[in-house]
């Protein structure tokens, strides 16, 4: 079999039977990829059905001077799962990475931005500009809701049910729950809906849509990462910020003040109970740092 013809199904696979996220199957299909482009330069002709673990194990070498461990480590998880489907499939019957040990990276701790620092960010807006409460709304939809960039910019009029204080996000692999609101943002997306939003020359596929462009359509995941990273330089914060970055303080704020793990867990709908607790870890951070400023004997 052909490398280009079983990505394909292996793609499908993930997408239908798997649930996975446009964003995840893009991930898997670049670094297998990166394998196929290996081969060709090489010209190593070796199929799937075939390629040994001496020359997968080359081919993780040679990678591991272009990336970091933690791409090289996902490359190879990425890998793995390519090759169980094969087996899964009866085109191998072993899977030539098992003996391949992942680098270790430890667990990274996420950025994680003060309640002053979302402050200053969202008074930044210049709300004399027509996108201005757009973009404002946008920040403080990203922080008090805790939503992923594809969750903020596929969300649906049809998902607000502020009446009951909550919205429905459409998460990974497109399961979907709902997200507590507060009043404070309620206000804020209303008021655009009713007022900037109004004005827009809609597309009708976007009707639904709740954030969109100058041109009536559905803003993209760049759109929001620029709106971010103007608002960095324009208000000279000395740190590294990505729209994630409101996710993981709105998770950081929650746990430090108090909320249950849980119910962390729930909000931002992680599948897993470990996920969530690496927001445990920088707390364990933050109190270490506490006591050593503040403790008698620091």
């Amino acid at each position: 079999m052909k490398w280009t013809s079983l990505l394909q199904d292996y793609l499908s696979f993930l997408k239908i039977e798997r649930g996975l996220s446009d964003n995840s199957i893009k991930s898997y299909k670049l670094d297998i990829e990166k394998l196929i482009a290996y081969l060709e330069e090489f010209k190593i002709s070796s199929k799937p059905e075939n390629i040994s673990n001496t020359e997968l194990t080359e081919f993780i070498y040679h990678t591991s001077k272009q990336v970091n461990p933690r791409t090289q480590s996902r490359i190879i998880s990425g890998l793995k799962g390519f090759f169980n489907y094969l087996i899964f499939e009866d085109y191998r019957n072993d899977n030539p990475l098992e003996t391949i040990e992942s680098p270790k990276v430890g667990r990274k701790l996420p950025d994680t931005l003060s309640v002053e620092d979302i402050d200053i960010l969202i008074s930044a807006v210049d709300l004399s500009k027509k996108e201005g409460e757009r973009n404002r709304t946008i920040l403080e939809t990203l922080y008090s809701c805790g939503l992923r960039v594809s969750e903020l910019t596929n969300l649906k009029l049809s998902d607000l049910f502020f009446k009951e204080g909550f919205i429905k996000v459409s998460g990974k692999g497109d399961k979907q729950r709902f997200v507590p609101i507060t009043d404070n943002t309620i206000t804020y997306i209303n008021d655009y809906i009713s007022s900037s939003r109004s004005q827009l020359n809609i597309q009708p596929e976007f009707s639904d849509i709740v954030f969109l462009n100058r041109r009536g359509k559905q803003l993209t995941r760049a759109m929001i990462f620029t709106i971010v990273k103007q608002l960095v330089v324009k208000t000279n914060l000395n740190k590294t910020i990505s729209p994630h970055t409101f996710r993981h303080s709105f998770a950081t704020h929650l746990l430090e003040n108090g909320a249950d793990l849980s119910a962390i867990q729930q909000m931002l709908g992680h599948e897993s109970i470990t996920t969530t607790e690496i927001y445990m870890h920088l707390e364990l951070s933050f109190l270490h740092e506490t006591i050593n400023s503040f403790h008698p004997r620091r």
